[in-house]
């Protein structure tokens, strides 16, 4: 009998630092997300050829056009991929700028850069910085 009462102790101390932790965790994540004004946005670059999806974890307004967009960037199209962590994006232009480490990915082409400017509607993309070209 007291064998299961110790058991029964054990387990609802277990329980009980399990509830803590994951309130723990609750409270820094609604304060991580207090400081964001768009969670997981999602945009378009729309042109006559083509569409490029633009996916973040956050974003922030820096004015009525303008949106800060971190962690986990990515820029896709049918035809290349843009990953990187910080970009703004202007809605009204349809223009994005990033001066952070960035990976283009195509078909025959792979891109390291330290930035880059998409201008045109997506039709031109100007790599910044010291970069590393892969043509397949």
């Amino acid at each position: 009998m007291l064998s299961i009462f110790i058991l029964f102790l054990l387990i609802l101390v277990m329980f009980t630092k399990q509830i803590s932790i994951n309130n723990d965790e609750v409270r820094k994540s609604d304060m991580k997300l207090a400081n964001v004004d768009i969670s997981e946005p999602k945009f378009a670059i729309n042109n006559s050829s083509k569409k490029i999806y633009i996916t973040a974890k956050e974003g922030n307004f820096l004015n009525k056009d303008k949106i800060l967009l971190k962690e986990n960037v990515k820029f896709k199209s049918h035809d290349f991929s843009i990953e990187t962590e910080t970009v703004i994006f202007d809605r009204s232009k349809q223009t994005a700028e990033s001066k952070t480490k960035s990976l283009f990915k195509s078909k025959n082409s792979t891109i390291l850069s330290d930035g880059f400017d998409i201008h045109d509607r997506g039709n031109k993309i100007i790599f910044y910085g010291n970069s590393f070209i892969v043509l397949k």
